[in-house]
């Protein structure tokens, strides 16, 4: 199974995140557009102002299946190896959720200011379309 991970590729702290779960995952769930590909999203039915509230993870065998923001974080580490139990136990805590909502969108809104912007958007060596290790950059 494919999901699209929809990330801001001017972001610096988004790319370094981007370019972690690339190293883990090897292009075997996950693949990859950042938000300035306007042409890509909007085949998503995403726009721009969209985007601006927090990274998206599309399910590629139902589109309409979607996760934003926290909630994309949570699902993409509930998928990796192992995840499901450090996400279960994260949501089972009193006060985690509330508190890791508040955070990502603390960090979402100075993402720039605290992280630093690239001077170029970056491109993910598993963009879309990159299956079983075609069409790869890698």
């Amino acid at each position: 199974m494919q999901y699209h991970v929809i990330y801001d590729g001017n972001c610096n702290l988004c790319v370094t995140l981007v370019q972690l779960l690339e190293n883990l995952d090897q292009g075997q769930q996950f693949d990859y557009i950042p938000m300035q590909d306007e042409a890509t999203c909007e085949n998503f039915g995403i726009t721009p102002q969209d985007c601006e509230m927090g990274m998206i993870l599309i399910d590629g065998a139902s589109p309409e299946c979607r996760w934003q923001g926290s909630e994309a974080a949570e699902e993409i580490g509930r998928l990796l190896p192992m995840g499901e139990v450090f996400v279960s136990a994260y949501r089972a805590m009193p006060g985690m959720k509330w508190l890791g909502d508040r955070t990502y969108q603390q960090v979402r809104d100075n993402r720039y200011s605290w992280f630093g912007k690239r001077s170029s958007t970056y491109n993910s060596a598993y963009p879309l379309g990159c299956q079983d290790n075609q069409n790869c950059q890698t």
